[in-house]
């Protein structure tokens, strides 16, 4: 192929590129629609769907979670001692508590948890759901009056929210503790301290904020990976790059939910 036909044929190229991105972001969007109203729906609670959702909860979240939270210890530990360090070598020893609450346990933890989990365990999931379109799994189901969103996907979609809730608030009390430690070891002197800046951080604004942005995160890192393993071609799939494509839209998600809690915050 030529120089002059490459570039007579590129505009095309974009414009196919930009309508296959526009098109993965509205089925991520109507997927999480979709699954909203079904996981708050009784009729997906039914014997069946309860032994289902009780399996995909514990099979996402208890393998992960002594692991997640050993490392969120150790990561608040290290990341404490820098801080608390760095901070008595300028002389700001009393802002740095309240500095690494803000940084760990607001900032840190939420989006730690999220990619976690996302990597463990709704990742995974995403891989099941493409492996039973493959089989064939999904269109016999639908042929026996089963909806495979509500079969499949529903169940995963929301072990995946809990799994990274339980982790982000599981994490934050190790890392207060943890924090904690750091500063006034196994005593109980700087308690008063101590639930005083906590309180001071966590105004009621910034809990609210902090909240939303743990379960967008969640709601991200569950529902995109399943969208772009149910509705992605099965040939691209077999091809590869498909994760990658639906793991970068996952990581702009959260990336924007950040920048927009960050204005939250502090503006």
């Amino acid at each position: 192929m030529s120089w002059s036909e490459t570039t007579i044929k590129l505009p095309g190229r974009i414009a196919a590129a930009l309508g296959a991105q526009a098109l993965a972001w509205w089925r991520s969007i109507y997927l999480t629609a979709v699954l909203l109203v079904l996981i708050l729906s009784p009729s997906s609670y039914r014997k069946r769907g309860r032994a289902m959702l009780a399996q995909q909860m514990y099979a996402q979240t208890a393998p992960v979670l002594m692991g997640f939270t050993a490392l969120a210890a150790l990561l608040c530990a290290v990341i404490a001692r820098i801080v608390i360090v760095t901070a008595q070598s300028y002389g700001l020893s009393r802002y740095a508590q309240a500095l690494v609450v803000r940084v760990m346990v607001i900032e840190l933890i939420p989006l730690t948890a999220a990619l976690f989990v996302a990597m463990r365990c709704t990742i995974p999931a995403g891989v099941q759901v493409v492996q039973m379109r493959t089989q064939g799994v999904l269109v016999q189901w639908k042929a026996q009056g089963i909806d495979p969103i509500r079969a499949a996907l529903v169940p995963r979609a929301a072990a995946g929210v809990f799994a990274a809730i339980t982790l982000a608030a599981l994490s934050c009390i190790v890392a207060l503790v943890t924090v904690y430690l750091s500063v006034y070891g196994f005593s109980m002197a700087g308690f008063g301290a101590y639930t005083r800046i906590f309180g001071q951080i966590f105004t009621p604004s910034l809990t609210l904020v902090f909240a939303l942005k743990t379960w967008f995160f969640s709601l991200t890192v569950a529902v995109m990976p399943l969208a772009s393993a149910m509705y992605t071609p099965i040939a691209r799939h077999r091809q590869g790059g498909a994760e990658l494509g639906g793991f970068a839209r996952m990581f702009a998600v959260l990336l924007l939910i950040e920048i927009v809690s960050l204005m939250g915050n502090y503006y």
